[in-house]
C-alpha cells in the first residue's frame, strides 16, 4: 500500500442521535495511508462518534463511510469500560480478539513493552492507577496490529514520562493514526494534518500542516468570514435605506427600488454562514463554604507506593504496600497544595481516602463539605440527568442560579435534559465543575481536572 493511497473516506455522511441531536451533515474527508492526523472540535461536537462511524460500530444515516479492502482498525479508548475493570490483564487483552488466540502471552509482553508498562497478567485491571490504565488502553489497541490506529485522548492520566514515550512512539510509528487530544504541544510534535469538526456547521474541514499552523489558519479563516459579512451587512443596510427612499417616490423610482431589492437579495446570498470558533466557558469562582476558620485540614503522613527494586515506580506492575512518609502540612483558606509524582505512586488513592474521610493521619475539620473532582467521574450518577445532578449538588441555589451556572459551562437546555452517561467525557468534566460551583465546598480535591477538557477552557480553569 503506497503512502499516497486513500485508505478511508467519508462521502457526504450525515448522522445524528435522533432529530434533536444532529452530529454530521453531509461531511466529507479522506485519510491517506501512513498519515498522522488530529481530529479536533469542541467538547460534545461528536469526535468520538466519528471514530465509531469509522470502525463500523455506528452506521451513517446518509452517505457512505468507505474503508479500503482488508484494512484493520483499532481504537484506544478514553476509559476502560466499567464491566471490564474486574478482568485480569490476560482476560482484558483476550477481549481484543473475536476468537481465542493461543500465542497471546508473547503478544501481550510485546505491546506492554511498547507502552513502557510492566504488568503481571493475573493482576486485576482495576488495581492499576489511571495513568497505568491509559497505557493498557493503548496496548489493547496495539495488540490488534491495526492498519489504522484511532487514539481517543491518549495522554489523559499519563505522567510526563508517559507522554514523552507516547510522543516518540507516534513519531516512529509507520502506520496511519488519527488522534483526539487537547494537548496542543503533544499534537504539534507529530501531526501532519487536521480534521476540524465544526459543531455549528456539522461539517468536517480538512487541513494539511502541523497543529499550530492549522489552528492559526482556522482562526484567520473565521476572521476573514466575519470581516466579509460585516462589509456585506453595511452595504446591504445602505442599499435598503436608498431602496426605501426611491420606493416612496413612485413612478420610475419604483423600478429603481425593485432592482435594488434584487441586488440586496444577491448580496444576502453572498454572506458566509457565520461559524463561531470554539466557545469557551465563562470565568467562574467556586464559593468557599461559610463559617469555616482556622485549619481546614492537617496532613501528618502520606502513603507512597514503594519502588520495586531496580524498576521505575510508574512502570512497576507489582501490587506493593505503601510506605508512609511523615509530613506536616496545614491547609487553611486559600492554601493550594500540589500532589505530584509518577503514575502508580498512589496519588489518586490518597486523594480518594481524603475525600471519603478514611485517610490515615489526615485530620479534617468537622462539618467541612468536600468538593471532589474524580478523574473517572465515578462520583457522578450516570443515570441522572444533568439538571438533577446540578440540583443535588446545590447547597442553596435558585432555579435561575442553577441554569445560569450551567450556561456558563456551556450546558444548554438540551444538555440539561440529557443523562450524564450519554455525555462526552469533556462534558462530564464541565458538569463536575458546575457542581463544585453550586456545592460551595470548604475543601476542594481535584484529581486530574483538565483531562478531557477542551484546551480553550484550561486557561479559565487555571
Amino acid at each position: 500500500m503506497s503512502k499516497s493511497e486513500v485508505i478511508m473516506r467519508f462521502e457526504n455522511v450525515s448522522f445524528g442521535y435522533g432529530h434533536n441531536k444532529p452530529i454530521l451533515s453531509e461531511a466529507s474527508f479522506t485519510v491517506r495511508n501512513g498519515s498522522k492526523i488530529t481530529l479536533m472540535g469542541q467538547n460534545g461536537a461528536g469526535k468520538s462518534t466519528i471514530f465509531q462511524l469509522i470502525t463500523g460500530a455506528m452506521k451513517p444515516d446518509d452517505g457512505r463511510v468507505i474503508v479500503a479492502n482488508g484494512m484493520t482498525i483499532a481504537t484506544a479508548r478514553q476509559v476502560i469500560p466499567r464491566d471490564q475493570m474486574s478482568l485480569s490483564v490476560a482476560e482484558f487483552f483476550a477481549k481484543a480478539f473475536n476468537k481465542k488466540i493461543y500465542d497471546i502471552d508473547p503478544k501481550i509482553d510485546k505491546v506492554l513493552d511498547a507502552v513502557n508498562l510492566r504488568a503481571p497478567k493475573d493482576r486485576a485491571v482495576k488495581s492499576f492507577s489511571g495513568g497505568q490504565q491509559a497505557r493498557l488502553l493503548l496496548a489493547y489497541a496495539l495488540i490488534q496490529n491495526p492498519d489504522l490506529l484511532l487514539l481517543d485522548e491518549p495522554t489523559n492520566n499519563l505522567d510526563k514520562d508517559g507522554v514523552e514515550h507516547l510522543r516518540n512512539f507516534l513519531i516512529e510509528y509507520k502506520k496511519t493514526v488519527i488522534v483526539i487530544s487537547h494537548d496542543s504541544e503533544f499534537l504539534n510534535s507529530f501531526t501532519e494534518g487536521v480534521l476540524y469538526l465544526d459543531i455549528f456547521m456539522r461539517k468536517v474541514e480538512q487541513y494539511v500542516g502541523n497543529y499550530f499552523d492549522v489552528v492559526k489558519e482556522i482562526s484567520a479563516r473565521i476572521e476573514r468570514e466575519r470581516a466579509k459579512n460585516a462589509r456585506l451587512a453595511a452595504d446591504i443596510q445602505n442599499r435598503k435605506e436608498q431602496m426605501n427612499f426611491f420606493a416612496q417616490k413612485g413612478g420610475h423610482m419604483r423600478d429603481v427600488a425593485r432592482k435594488m431589492r434584487e441586488k440586496i437579495e444577491e448580496l444576502e446570498e453572498e454572506k458566509v454562514e457565520l461559524r463561531d470558533e470554539d466557545r469557551t466557558i465563562r470565568r467562574f469562582a467556586i464559593p468557599f463554604q461559610d463559617g469555616l476558620e482556622g485549619q481546614i485540614a492537617v496532613i501528618k503522613s502520606i502513603p507512597v507506593i514503594k519502588r520495586a527494586a531496580g524498576k521505575k515506580r510508574a512502570n512497576s506492575g507489582k501490587s506493593t504496600d505503601a510506605e508512609r512518609r511523615k509530613v506536616n502540612i496545614v491547609l487553611t483558606a486559600k492554601i493550594k497544595l500540589l500532589i505530584a509524582g509518577p503514575n502508580g505512586i498512589g496519588k489518586t488513592s490518597f486523594l480518594e481516602s481524603m475525600a471519603s474521610g478514611t485517610a490515615k493521619d489526615v485530620e479534617i475539620q468537622p462539618n467541612v463539605r468536600i468538593g471532589y473532582y474524580r478523574q473517572d467521574f465515578s462520583t457522578l450518577n450516570f443515570e441522572d440527568t444533568v439538571y438533577k445532578s446540578l440540583v443535588d449538588a446545590a447547597e442553596r441555589a435558585t432555579e435561575e442560579e442553577i441554569r445560569s451556572v450551567a450556561a456558563g459551562f456551556l450546558l444548554n437546555a438540551e444538555i440539561l435534559k440529557t443523562r450524564i452517561g450519554s455525555l462526552s467525557e469533556g462534558q462530564k468534566g464541565l458538569v463536575s465543575f458546575a457542581r463544585l460551583v453550586l456545592q460551595r465546598p470548604g475543601l476542594l480535591i481535584l484529581d486530574e481536572p483538565t483531562n478531557h477538557i477542551n484546551f480553550r477552557h484550561i486557561p479559565i480553569i487555571a
